[in-house]
């Protein structure tokens, strides 16, 4: 059977040129290079396991389910590890006669079509990893029982390909759990304790054999007990910006089909002096070795030397409700706002070098804690780093995060040449005890002693640069001092296009602008800088100290040249016993 939708048109067509562009190319070649055999790529299906399908009720229509199954590539060669030509997919639906109706989902399967106990998909083209191969509409049979199962068979037939069968199981009924909410408090202070009594019922059809609880926290909640019978890992490798724990607890037993459980120790939830906005997810599934693997994704995981955490039939049950084998309902979530702060510091740098040459300088924040800052709902970024140029240079390579803008904060469509203000936004998550380090290179246009500009961690709003956590603003600002006094072309310190050195903690000049007041006013006259691609870091502390922002004008110029000279020496040690701890 061959069909030609809109989709495989496209397909064969870029086949068409994929295949002319390959033949030119081979004629151009010769015989210069000797054919070499290809091994016969081996493809795999991927999709759940089983799917429990709702009772076929005594009146009005069934309740149905879907079934995906996806088509895997194992190449990781994204450029040429492609296989390129018509392939068929079978489904044999025999296994599911009298157990379950199946149709086929024309949007997400405009290449397939069922006829009598067969699906058949036909399309063009394998691309590395994973892709959507058919979807399938399954509802109980007229006349099933609870418990009848079935299976279907996946094949696949190409010419210079193979494909491994698969097959997934559709059972009529099944356990189907339910975590009820639990009534936590969501406005906290550090330190604040309250109990988790979580409670699950069984509202399916059949007894589950043991269960699964997931609880997930971010990093400012913590569960003290560490059960034998659960297992651990923070930091989930899938979520790095977010320091979530996730621990899985096998729980043994038969829960029993319109029965109510509780565990026989709430679990204590705790607000820790880090917390600020968190997030606690707290689910139950069906306890198997497929979903713990799942549920793992390769994550490395520990398990606990405590004691066994168990689940009992509740006191009372929960309200009756109608089955329902939804799993939307297993999982439970809840946010807590703490009330706490997060002491965001800048630190610039003082960096030195003669005309026409260029300098590297590290410039950025770091958050002193206690708490860290996460915007895991909305994913808006924590803060920005407002910089502006040294007067006498101009950027010649900045970090990819970083965005050229105006003088004055606006706009710029030229991301390129040199520019004498950047915006640097943070990610959705600022840890304590992290930051965000920022390497610039600058190009010495002309020296100038003590030239400056200002390094400011803000909100993400120009025109509302307060960050409401930060109950230290004063050192929300510091400088990077190009040049300064002692430190001029004369130095010796760069070359043309190498590197002028870095400094210590750059102390404000005298004209330092109030660090009280908004980062728009922050503009100094600089000359444009330029721009490339760079890197950006994420460990915070940076090369320097940070300038409090709030260093006493010494009136005499004598005690100022010796602060500016022991700031310089303190930091130059501080480095050195850096790069060799």
């Amino acid at each position: 059977m061959t069909r030609s939708t809109p989709r495989t048109v496209l397909h064969r067509a870029a086949g068409s040129f994929a295949a002319a562009g390959l033949l030119a190319a081979a004629s151009l070649a010769g015989a210069a290079a000797p054919a070499q055999a290809v091994d016969t790529p081996v493809f795999t299906f991927g999709g759940p396991a089983e799917t429990a399908l709702h009772p076929y009720p005594e009146s009005g229509k069934p309740k149905s389910s879907k079934v995906g199954i996806t088509l895997d590539n194992p190449s990781e060669d994204e450029e040429n590890g492609g296989f390129d030509g018509d392939f068929t997919l079978t489904f044999d639906l025999s296994g599911v006669a009298g157990v379950a109706d199946v149709k086929i989902d024309g949007e997400a399967s405009p290449d397939c079509e069922i006829t009598g106990t067969k699906a058949v998909c036909e399309d063009w083209g394998i691309r590395p990893g994973s892709q959507p191969a058919a979807h399938f509409v399954v509802t109980a049979a007229d006349g099933s029982e609870n418990g009848d199962t079935g299976t279907i068979t996946v094949t696949g037939q190409a010419d210079g390909a193979t494909f491994t069968p698969f097959t997934t199981r559709l059972t009529v009924g099944g356990p189907d759990l339910v975590m009820e909410r639990l009534p936590l408090k969501s406005e906290l202070t550090p330190g604040a304790k309250q109990q988790a009594p979580i409670t699950f019922a069984n509202r399916g059809t059949r007894d589950a054999d043991g269960v699964l609880l997931t609880l997930r926290y971010s990093r400012g909640l913590d569960i003290p007990q560490r059960y034998s019978n659960c297992e651990y890992t923070v930091d989930d490798p899938d979520l790095p910006d977010f320091g979530w724990t996730t621990a899985l607890c096998s729980v043994e037993g038969a829960f029993e089909a319109g029965a109510t459980y509780t565990l026989a120790t709430p679990l204590t939830l705790e607000a820790t002096e880090r917390a600020y906005y968190d997030t606690f997810v707290y689910g139950i599934h069906e306890n198997s070795a497929a979903q713990r693997t799942a549920l793992r994704a390769g994550a490395p995981f520990e398990r606990g030397s405590g004691g066994v955490l168990k689940a009992v039939p509740a006191k009372k049950g929960a309200a009756a409700r109608s089955t329902d084998l939804t799993p939307g309902d297993n999982q439970q979530e809840a946010d807590f706002r703490t009330e706490n702060t997060a002491d965001f510091v800048a630190y610039g740098d003082q960096v030195a070098g003669p005309e026409g040459s260029t300098v590297k300088a590290d410039i950025g924040f770091r958050n002193e804690g206690p708490a860290w800052i996460g915007h895991i709902r909305s994913g808006e970024d924590v803060a920005t780093v407002d910089f502006t140029v040294p007067q006498g240079a101009s950027v010649t390579s900045k970090p990819e995060r970083c965005r050229a803008v105006t003088a004055d904060g606006k706009y710029r469509e030229d991301q390129n040449s040199p520019a004498p203000r950047y915006f640097c936004n943070t990610s959705m998550t600022v840890r304590d005890g992290a930051g965000l380090d920022l390497p610039f290179e600058l190009r010495v246009d002309k020296a100038m002693v003590g030239a400056s500009g200002t390094v400011t961690v803000r909100n993400t709003f120009l025109k509302n640069p307060k960050l409401p956590f930060d109950p230290k603003p004063a050192n929300n600002t510091a400088y990077l001092i190009l040049n300064g006094e002692g430190d001029g072309s004369d130095s010796g310190g760069a070359t043309e296009g190498g590197d002028g050195g870095s400094g210590g903690p750059s102390t404000p000049p005298t004209s330092a602008p109030d660090p009280e007041e908004s980062p728009s006013g922050i503009s100094g006259s600089t000359t444009s800088g330029g721009s490339s691609s760079g890197t950006a870091g994420g460990s915070g502390g940076g090369g320097g100290l940070a300038s409090t922002g709030s260093v006493a004008l010494i009136a005499s110029g004598t005690a100022t040249a010796a602060l500016a000279a022991g700031l310089v020496l303190f930091t130059a040690a501080r480095r050195r016993a850096a790069r060799h701890s």
